[in-house]
């Protein structure tokens, strides 16, 4: 959904972007922030992502790490188990157990949402 996203906050495009992956398709946190104009802050994007309810409609289990694997941490307090069930619920394959292959899964935005 096309929307004027020059009123948001940073965090609040992020939400809106990651609301725009669509289902069995991934992004990086990196692509993330790149996309809302802030290229290189792609660990903000995980802050802002830790912050979102786990049963959000944010779905924050799209976005994982540049090496397409899901970020695990004690701070995530079991989300990256849920995580990685959501992904393989969605269609989504993890290859040597633990990495998405990124060339088939990762999401190519359409230029509406690159340019908004």
């Amino acid at each position: 959904m096309k929307m004027d996203t020059g009123a948001l906050t940073f965090q609040q495009k992020i939400y809106w972007l990651v609301q725009q992956i669509p289902l069995g398709r991934v992004a990086t946190y990196g692509q993330v922030a790149a996309l809302c104009g802030w290229p290189r802050h792609g660990r903000y994007v995980g802050y802002a992502l830790y912050r979102v309810a786990p049963h959000s409609d944010i779905p924050w289990h799209r976005v994982v790490n540049a090496q397409g694997k899901i970020s695990y941490g004690p701070q995530r307090r079991g989300t990256d188990e849920l995580q990685r069930w959501r992904l393989e619920v969605e269609g989504i394959i993890f290859e040597g157990g633990d990495r998405i292959n990124l060339r088939r899964y990762q999401w190519q935005p359409p230029q509406w949402c690159i340019n908004s």
